[in-house]
């Protein structure tokens, strides 16, 4: 949950900085970081809460994939926006580490609650 509120303090941030000080081509790819990252910030914290009503490891395992994946995809956005270097497949695999996430999340809604 800590890393839930840590992404959406840095999603915000980078929205505002996006709307104010970078050119629009720049900004536009940061807000799809931003908007990205303030999702997996709200999917870190609903696996948080989920976790403290179910069994297993599913719901921390989709966590870790949220974290790793927003770093990762949302670093690499962020880091293009800001300074035009790209960090070659990283940014696409923390996409894939996202969508892997979601897909453990959702076959951990089938555990039984405690």
């Amino acid at each position: 949950m800590f890393l839930g509120a840590l992404f959406g303090l840095v999603s915000v941030a980078m929205a505002a900085y996006a709307a104010h000080g970078l050119a629009p081509e720049n900004a536009a790819l940061a807000t799809t970081g931003a908007s990205l990252g303030a999702w997996h910030a709200l999917a870190l914290i609903g696996a948080g809460l989920l976790a403290e009503r179910r069994r297993g490891a599913a719901v921390h395992i989709a966590a870790g994939c949220f974290a790793l994946g927003a770093l990762m995809f949302c670093g690499g956005v962020f880091l293009r926006a800001l300074t035009d270097h790209s960090l070659g497949l990283i940014t696409p695999l923390g996409g894939t580490a996202l969508l892997i996430g979601w897909g453990v999340l959702a076959a951990a809604a089938f555990s039984p609650a405690r």
